[in-house]
């Protein structure tokens, strides 16, 4: 029991032994036949970087980089001297993580990678605990509590070292990718910087990119699909954090009874109609366009070749727990890794046998950016049809032009300071503006103070 709950979350000392449950038996709440059936293949483009974001997050945890002891076959792609920075617990406080910045000029990309949950750090824990539903409104929807605190100590921190990044290399662009817990906060990270671009010396919002690995359900259905360009979930097969509702204080809470926990839930989801769950605005979801990787399938033995489906949905977006001997398994960076390796890997190999000229290839990215704009505006349409709280349709000159009005009329930018306290004392924290910005109601709720309503 004690092995099969620490492959929530990985350490490298064990991260190897061992191999997968190969059954592919799986028990479904709901239907069976999957909405993500419909969802369309990814290309070998816009899924290049996730393996190798993988490897980045598992650089993490390596005490030296230089003397790895737990590198994946074929090594973690980084070069020592592109390292700009490693912070441990130690130099958080447990506020946050450990983390990495690392300078990618092969693909010219500025990184910065999180790490998953420590089950022997109490305060990853706090941060998980730091959550009831609908304590934190953020950008017309709800977020978790925890994890925006978090991201808030990170970008408070490393404000100036990522601006400076971004000034000095102006075409390469800024990627935030963490897993499981370091996804929330990844997530968080993505929404803080986009909501304030201007602390990152006005940033292009097409250069922000993050990759939610295993994601946390961190944000409320209306903000997951408006950062849908912004903001990419990756999920392997049945894994159960992006799956279920339960709030992740009470995952972690029941951590050794979780397949109690994961039955129960099966059977809740499903006498609970869609349509009832779309509309509550406090339920929170996986973040972004999701990329669904598939290996295994229902009540088959064997894995398969892996197959990568992505889509920004609405409705059917992981709704119901799959009970399957994966579902903890599958939320595992190492397999993670693995199989997006093979999947980008065999989409490689069918670009090889289909000799695709150069232009072709130009074109066809050109043709993939115009469906995932249109996808994404369909989405945001869907949305507003679904009667989902606070969802509004894209304008007609550009998807996000509603929220970036938002950012015109908000507060100047010495009050929405989030550079480092470290630089300047007087200067507020961003954990300290948060929680300046928002009042108690009688139910003792946080909610945006009257005066900045007209900001949002």
């Amino acid at each position: 029991m004690l092995k099969r709950a620490l492959q929530f979350f990985p350490q490298p000392s064990f991260a190897l032994s061992g191999d997968r449950f190969l059954s592919g038996i799986s028990y479904i709440s709901g239907p069976l036949v999957s909405i993500r059936e419909t969802w369309g293949l990814a290309t070998a483009e816009e899924f290049e970087p996730v393996p190798r974001l993988c490897r980045y997050i598992l650089a993490v945890y390596e005490d030296d980089i230089r003397h790895p002891l737990w590198e994946p076959p074929g090594g973690y792609g980084i070069n020592p001297d592109w390292l700009i920075l490693r912070k441990t617990y130690e130099d958080t406080q447990g506020r946050a993580p450990s983390y990495i910045v690392y300078l990618d000029h092969e693909h010219a990309d500025i990184v910065l990678a999180i790490r998953g949950l420590n089950l022997a750090k109490e305060s990853d824990y706090q941060v998980l605990l730091d959550n009831k539903l609908g304590k934190r409104k953020f950008d017309g929807g709800y977020v978790h509590n925890g994890l925006l605190k978090a991201a808030g100590w990170v970008m408070d921190a490393e404000c100036e070292v990522l601006k400076e990044l971004v000034e000095e290399y102006p075409n390469y662009t800024l990627t935030f990718a963490g897993h499981s817990l370091g996804s929330g906060v990844a997530a968080m990270l993505a929404l803080v910087v986009v909501r304030h671009r201007d602390k990152l010396g006005n940033i292009d919002r097409r250069r922000i990119r993050c990759y939610a690995i295993a994601p946390a359900r961190c944000m409320s259905l209306n903000v997951a699909v408006r950062y849908a360009d912004v903001i990419n979930s990756v999920v392997l097969q049945d894994d159960f954090l992006p799956r279920t509702a339960t709030p992740l204080e009470d995952i972690f809470k029941s951590l050794f009874c979780l397949p109690c926990l994961l039955c129960l839930r099966c059977m809740r989801d499903t006498c609970i109609p869609e349509e009832k769950m779309l509309k509550d605005p406090r339920r929170l979801y996986a973040p972004g366009r999701l990329y669904h990787i598939v290996e295994r399938k229902p009540f088959r033995l064997g894995r398969f070749p892996p197959v990568v489906r992505t889509a920004v949905p609405v409705d059917g977006r992981f709704e119901h727990i799959v009970l399957s001997c994966n579902a903890t398994s599958d939320h595992a960076i190492i397999w993670i890794e693995r199989e997006a390796r093979r999947a980008m890997d065999l989409m490689l190999e069918k670009d090889r046998i289909m000799e695709i000229p150069a232009e072709q290839r130009m074109e066809r990215q050109e043709t993939l950016a115009k469906e995932q704009s249109q996808e994404y505006k369909a989405a945001l349409q869907r949305a507003v049809s679904l009667s989902v709280p606070h969802a509004y349709s894209p304008s007609k000159y550009g998807t996000f032009d509603e929220s970036e009005d938002g950012e015109k009329n908000s507060p100047s930018s010495s009050e929405w300071s989030v550079g480092s306290s470290g630089e300047n004392k007087n200067r507020e924290s961003w954990n300290e503006l948060i929680e300046r910005l928002f009042d108690k109601d009688e139910s003792r709720h946080r909610v945006l103070k009257k005066s900045l309503t007209n900001h949002w």
